[in-house]
């Protein structure tokens, strides 16, 4: 039986169907198997309504074992001080192999197994698949050719958090791999994987769905515990376990050292102690069984492989663009910041897995700041630092694409091969395996690992290559499978749906999340007229307040055109569960239902004024953000709602970084003399425009601005000197950030990183350096620099 950290006593949280073997008969759906001996296993079927699994408990600290009924695996029985335990037979030999038995160690397992898989199996080990998704009717063509003809067993689940869909594809899906199993290609199990889905407010799953919603990662930095963390950790594993999912691609540690990239809210901070400390405690948590008393007990069923991310840092982009396109492709690192960047890493080792990041990095003289000039996964002196300096034995994969496009796979819907445009998809498979990286992110088609592995065969046979080919794969393969047998699947892959549904989105865990997104929220202004905690809750009911709309008008992408999205700055029926009543602006709309004019309404009795505001918009990842895609120019990222002109004395006029042109001259990606691209300005004009409603009124009415950060950082030149209140959010609810505005609840968040007083100092900064910007200093003589905070009632948290 798995056991969860914080839900003791749960029957199964992942179950299992399995057909016995001769010696034992199946029981009825919902029975448990006789037994004559209390201290024998026992058998009970259930069902998702789609997918019969039977579950075989082991007796005292025995695993729980599963299969799908009408499997071909029979079970082997052995007894042992007196007790009946039971093992599967996944390769019907009729024996107990060591990798069948689940007493040994992972590393033990794996290394007994990997030399018996083919070398196709092993290469479809190192597939990591594209984003995938619960299709609703049963498992898709692509998806079975994929884990037959590919041998692909790493899946990433990139849908929603409705649980029962995603069971009952996780189970189809694990039933399928359990018939493909024969006597020359044993059993592999599949590894479902996801990206962070937790965050309350912009995670790419949505904050409605069957789990407990939590900060976003700069937000659980907020906290300044690390504790909290590892809290979160423990709970989102057993959410995950629940869903079938037994991998995270998180946490990602890369330092928020430049506060332009959009990125920025998916780190821990720009602290590179605070950071590895608080990476630490992530893997921890994540990674740990908790036994029925709630004592660790290290690797098991109730573990979710970590894959810390982007090694060794992807944070300092030159201009700080995004590395996900052209845009931003190289980044800056100094000799003197390397160590600083890689601490994270380093300390938070005892990961299963890491992510190699996208971008070419570069000193600031232009020259490889490691050993080349291409992307992370095609260096072999990053990935030696893990290797070798390191001693890390852990599973290492490429982010995703980066040996799709390019000019030699010009039909790609996307690809990041940094440096080595020139190479073949082949032939970048083959150079990436020489580095010492484990899997491919984002592929899902076998042919070219094969290739590569005639490659190496060649290039061994010439000399080239010391250690064979057969073995290099053999290397990867034991390190794959360790991870898998540490988290338990070969025992039990299969989820049983009703004890998911007890454990995702339990009473319990929901109050952690909310707990802890509270506890995020940093309180950066309260001034005089600004709400406090000495208000009656019930008093906020007689209230009347005025929330202004806004418009945002989105950056096109490689997904397609921007997203206009129109509405209240904060979610209305969130603020009708504080107040009586909320009014908001009358909107003149065109043909294509875009907002010509908004008018505020008469505030003659309203009695407060909330504005929500999230950072100035660049883009995100996938949208090119600072590159101009037609003409291949450049423009500056910003942290200013209005327009911002990059003609500062602290702007490059020469980009230190930029491909090599036909005329053998460097490309210039500087953005001297540019404008920005903000697409969200009308938040700011939101603002000024309840500013002057305010003044209209002729009354006092207090305003308190909401502001959420999603990407980037902002400067609060524009709005802060009106507000009576701000506070900040990091992938929060509004029910979080009002619960702290209004005093409601203590304040207790500190700022992860500085937010900058213009964008001159940013400019100045380097894009490597953590907290060199000057801060931003309020009207109430504050800086807003890393670590502060306002309690409750204005003052400075210590």
């Amino acid at each position: 039986m798995r056991k969860t950290a914080f839900m003791r006593g749960l029957a199964l949280t992942g179950s299992m169907a399995i057909l016995l073997g001769a010696c034992s008969t199946a029981p009825e759906k919902g029975e448990e198997s006789p037994s004559a001996d209390a201290k024998s296993y026992t058998t009970r079927e259930v069902t998702d309504g789609t997918t019969a699994i039977t579950i075989i408990e082991n007796p005292g600290d025995g695993k729980t074992l599963s299969m799908v009924k009408d499997s071909a695996f029979g079970i082997i029985e052995e007894t042992v001080d007196g007790s009946k335990l039971a093992f599967k037979d996944m390769n019907s030999k009729g024996k107990l192999d060591t990798w069948e038995d689940w007493r040994k160690a992972a590393e033990e397992r794996a290394a007994d197994l990997a030399p018996q898989l083919s070398v196709d199996q092993i290469s479809g080990m190192m597939l990591f698949s594209g984003h995938e998704r619960a299709p609703g009717d049963g498992l898709t063509d692509a998806q079975k050719e994929y884990l037959s003809d590919s041998h692909l067993r790493n899946v990433l689940y990139a849908g929603g958090n409705d649980l029962e869909p995603v069971v009952v594809w996780t189970n189809q899906m694990q039933a399928f791999a359990e018939t493909l199993a024969t006597a020359d290609n044993p059993y592999i199990p599949v590894n479902f994987s996801s990206d962070p889905r937790s965050d309350a407010k912009d995670s790419y799953a949505g904050a409605e769905g069957g789990l407990s919603q939590w900060p976003a990662l700069l937000g659980l930095a907020a906290t300044f515990n690390p504790d909290t963390v590892e809290e979160f950790g423990k709970v989102a594993s057993d959410e995950y376990r629940a869903m079938g999912l037994a991998n995270a691609l998180s946490p990602q540690i890369d330092l928020a050292t430049d506060p332009r990239w959009v990125r920025l809210t998916g780190t821990l901070g720009e602290n590179a102690d605070m950071a590895a400390e608080m990476a630490k405690a992530y893997v921890d948590g994540f990674q740990t069984t908790y036994d029925a008393e709630g004592n660790p007990v290290g690797w098991g069923d109730g573990s979710i492989t970590t894959v810390i991310k982007h090694f060794p840092g992807d944070g300092s982009g030159e201009g700080g663009r995004e590395a996900h396109t052209n845009a931003g492709k190289y980044a800056l690192v100094s000799e003197d910041t390397k160590a600083e960047q890689l601490k994270p890493f380093t300390e938070a080792l005892q990961s299963g897995g890491l992510m190699t990041s996208y971008s070419i990095i570069l000193d600031k003289e232009g020259k490889p700041a490691y050993g080349n000039d291409r992307g992370s996964a095609y260096d072999k002196a990053r990935v030696d630092i893990l290797r070798e300096a390191n001693n890390y034995d852990g599973v290492i994969v490429t982010d995703w694409g980066i040996t799709s496009g390019g000019s030699s796979d010009p039909e790609a819907f996307f690809g990041m091969p940094w440096g080595v445009d020139e190479l073949t998809v082949d032939e970048r498979h083959f150079e990436v395996l020489k580095t010492g990286i484990d899997q491919f992110g984002g592929n899902n088609d076998i042919k070219p690992i094969q290739a590569a592995f005639k490659m190496w065969e060649d290039a061994h046979a010439a000399g080239e290559l010391e250690q064979d080919a057969a073995s290099r794969w053999a290397d990867s393969g034991r390190r794959i499978l360790t991870n898998i047998f540490r988290v338990g699947l070969y025992e039990n892959a299969y989820q049983d749906l009703d004890a998911s549904k007890a454990v995702a989105g339990s009473a319990d865990y929901v109050a952690a999340g909310y707990k802890a997104q509270q506890e995020s929220v940093v309180t950066l202004k309260r001034g005089e007229n600004a709400p406090t905690g000495e208000v009656d809750p019930a008093e906020y009911k007689n209230m009347k307040v005025y929330i202004p709309r806004s418009f945002d008008t989105g950056h096109t992408g490689i997904f397609g055109p921007g997203a206009y999205t129109e509405g209240e700055t904060i979610n209305i029926e969130a603020a009708k569960q504080y107040f009586g009543e909320v009014v908001t602006d009358e909107a003149e709309m065109d043909k294509d239902d875009k907002v010509v004019k908004y008018t505020a309404p008469d505030l003659s009795d309203v009695d407060m004024v909330l504005v929500g505001m999230n950072n100035p918009n660049n883009g995100d990842p996938f949208t090119g953000a600072g590159w101009n895609q037609e003409d291949n120019t450049f423009y500056p990222l910003s942290l200013q709602y209005r327009e911002y002109t990059a003609d500062g004395k602290n702007v490059r006029k020469t980009s230190i970084a930029g491909d090599k042109l036909e005329n053998g001259k460097q490309e210039n990606r500087s953005y001297f003399g540019k404008s920005s691209k903000i697409s969200n300005e009308s938040q700011l004009d939101a603002f000024e425009r309840a500013v002057k409603a305010i003044e209209k009124s002729g009354k006092d009415i207090p305003v308190v601005t909401l502001l959420s950060l999603s990407s980037g950082a902002v400067i609060p030149a524009e709005f802060e000197a009106d507000s009576d209140a701000i506070v900040l959010g990091m992938g929060v609810s509004y029910n979080a950030l009002l619960d702290v505005a209004l005093g409601l609840t203590e304040s207790t968040g500190r700022l992860p990183i500085t937010l900058p007083k213009n964008m001159d100092t940013v400019e100045a900064s380097a894009e490597d350096v953590p907290g060199d910007t000057d801060p931003y200093k309020d009207s109430a003589g504050n800086e807003y620099t890393f670590g502060f905070g306002l309690d409750r009632n204005g003052q400075p948290i210590k």
